[in-house]
């Protein structure tokens, strides 16, 4: 009987120091050899509100000269200097109907397209009308951003500098989760079609990671690592009580009075 409330009682000790652990590994599931199915690559396209760079090239200079927006801008690096010119080419703002008014074209629709579909559709546009025999369309993405908050190392708002961006690569920017982050809860909001749509993210399940919507990021999205259970619990007196070493040793004390008090 003595036997048995011991065992009982170490238990008991065992469960209480085992469930401040926290689960700390990535992709859990992962066999040696193992092949998992990936989704085509999602390239980012535009949406209303984002900010194009649309540069047009062609053998004549001056006739692609019309098809740029252009900005002269003062800058002064010396006195000697002081009113040296340089040209900055403006961005196009992408309205709430997904078009943008571009020089000659008039309004034309980007709604959707990537980078490069976009370059070949005003390429197309200006050799159909006969405005240009070669142009060279150049189209880069600007000022779009997604953002990582919560238990990451590096929480902030970065620049999406690349046509595919995954959670992985956005994780890796805000240097990765703390020790404290909820690695199998991660949650990813995004705006789609006027409403925001909420998205849990198990890091710990590598398919699971991979055939999530949100594994591609989309511009705007915002990622929050939640904080795990003893993270929670140091946000209270009780809890930072509760991992004090004050506490353990008293704990350890009352165990082998008890224990005492049953063999006696």
């Amino acid at each position: 009987m003595k036997f048995t409330k011991l065992i009982m009682l170490m238990g008991l000790v065992f469960v209480v120091a085992s469930c401040s652990a926290p689960k700390l590994g990535y992709f859990q599931d992962v066999q040696s050899g193992q092949v998992n199915d990936l989704q085509q690559p999602k390239l980012v396209t535009v949406q209303p509100g984002d900010k194009l760079s649309i540069l047009v090239g062609s053998k004549d200079p001056g006739l692609a000269y019309l098809f740029n927006l252009q900005i002269v801008g003062r800058y002064k690096t010396s006195q000697s200097d002081a009113n040296l010119s340089t040209t900055q080419v403006a961005s196009y703002t992408v309205d709430e109907n997904g078009e943008i008014d571009f020089p000659v074209l008039g309004k034309i629709s980007l709604k959707g397209m990537t980078r490069s579909q976009i370059s070949a559709y005003i390429k197309k546009q200006l050799i159909s009308r006969e405005l240009l025999k070669d142009p060279i369309v150049t189209v880069d993405f600007l000022d779009l951003f997604f953002s990582v908050m919560g238990e990451v190392n590096d929480p902030g708002r970065f620049l999406m500098d690349h046509d595919v961006t995954t959670i992985i690569d956005a994780l890796s920017r805000a240097g990765d989760l703390t020790i404290n982050g909820k690695r199998d809860n991660v949650l990813v909001m995004r705006e789609e079609n006027g409403k925001q749509m909420a998205y849990r993210v198990d890091l710990t399940n590598l398919q699971s990671l991979y055939s999530s919507p949100v594994y591609y990021l989309k511009q705007g999205d915002m990622i929050y690592v939640e904080p795990n259970e003893k993270k929670a619990r140091e946000a209270t007196a009780a809890g930072n009580a509760f991992l004090q070493p004050t506490l353990w040793i008293s704990l350890a004390s009352l165990l082998t009075s008890v224990s005492v008090l049953i063999f006696k």
